[in-house]
């Protein structure tokens, strides 16, 4: 019996990981109507990294937290045994602002930080954090003042009030004391200076070039603060930059182990105990370019077949803007575009189903015997 898996990230704003298996799975059960397809959605650790922890079997925990301006949301974190989830992306991401209006100066991880907490006091002892598509450029006060803070009349996100809590990294460490915390993260950034949180993905945030200035300062300040009270200075560490400086609080006070998104998730969702037996591995995500081949879903999940499995590999996509000997270089054998079906780009994100199906299709032709 032939087997593929797809492990494929979502097409954003069009499809989600589910989604995407569950479409080219029915393409290729046309050509081989017995096929076993086994879908193992995965993510960045971005959004959807929460999506892909429940499909791969962990319990959703509902919790209502505070959005990046302070709003309360309903988001949770999925659960296994003793190993919570966490998504910033859902509490604390750009999705979550009000009428998507940004708030450079203002958004706040706070409520990442609750997340956490609340993972944290139903016992578990293992918090995989995902920190892409944040809001903030708090440098990780809200998610510090979160969990250390606890019980002060003061909104979230009050740089001040953070600042004020002397105790601060005794009380994380009382509060997390064995709990191990592994994050997600992709980029190498650092807290401060022109490579920084500011300077970098500020402007992405909203942030004018006076803002930038003042965010950096801010992030200055509270690294200052940070390196007096614990007696290392880890402004400079690659990934302190990460989601506004939330790799920095979870480095310096949350003692807090970085690891690239796609490897973890792919840990995290058991994708190599699924390879046993498989003939194809189909993965993609909404457009192949130069960023797949930095630490996207797409090269993590090439990267790992190839190296526990030497099963062949294809992608399906939106649009591809690689050129067949890139893909190669990164493990990927052939890649399928929405747009090689249909060039109109509005009908590929309005009939993205129907379309990957006649992709799943063509796969199961080319290259299922």
């Amino acid at each position: 019996m032939v087997r593929v898996v797809v492990a494929s990230d979502k097409f954003k704003g069009t499809l989600t990981s589910a989604e995407v298996a569950a479409a080219v799975g029915a393409g290729v059960r046309r050509v081989h109507p017995d096929a076993a397809v086994v879908a193992v959605p995965v993510a960045d650790g971005g959004d959807g990294t929460l999506a892909a922890a429940v499909a791969a079997g962990y319990t959703f925990v509902p919790v209502t937290a505070s959005g990046p301006t302070g709003e309360p949301v309903e988001s949770g974190y999925a659960r296994l045994g003793d190993t919570a989830v966490v998504e910033l992306a859902d509490v604390s991401g750009l999705v979550r602002l009000p009428d998507g209006v940004p708030a450079p100066l203002t958004a706040t991880s706070y409520g990442t930080g609750e997340l956490i907490a609340a993972a944290v006091d139903a016992g578990c002892t293992h918090i995989v954090l995902g920190i892409g598509g944040s809001a903030s450029t708090d440098g990780g006060a809200g998610l510090v003042q979160a969990l250390a803070c606890r019980g002060l009349a003061t909104p979230p996100g009050d740089w001040e009030q953070v600042i004020a809590c002397s105790q601060t990294p005794a009380l994380i460490a009382s509060d997390l004391d064995g709990v191990r915390v592994v994050v997600a993260c992709d980029v190498d950034n650092p807290l401060t200076g022109p490579r920084g949180a500011a300077a970098v993905y500020g402007p992405q945030k909203g942030a004018t070039p006076e803002q930038v200035a003042e965010l950096d300062a801010r992030l200055g300040a509270w690294a200052d603060l940070v390196a007096e009270r614990t007696g290392r200075d880890l402004r400079d560490a690659p990934g302190a930059g990460a989601a506004g400086g939330v790799g920095f609080a979870a480095l310096a006070l949350l003692d807090a182990e970085l690891r690239p998104g796609i490897e973890l998730v792919l840990d995290l969702v058991g994708f190599r105990e699924q390879l046993k037996g498989a003939d194809l591995v189909v993965t993609g995500e909404g457009a192949l370019d130069e960023q797949t081949l930095h630490g996207k879903a797409v090269a993590g999940v090439a990267a790992a077949t190839r190296a526990y499995a030497g099963i062949p590999v294809v992608a399906v996509c939106g649009v591809n803007r690689l050129d067949a000997g890139r893909l190669r270089d990164a493990g990927v054998s052939a890649a399928y575009a929405l747009t090689d079906v249909d060039p109109d780009v509005r009908r590929c994100l309005a009939e993205g189903r129907r379309l990957l199906e006649e992709l799943g299709e063509r796969i199961a032709v080319e290259h299922l015997r």
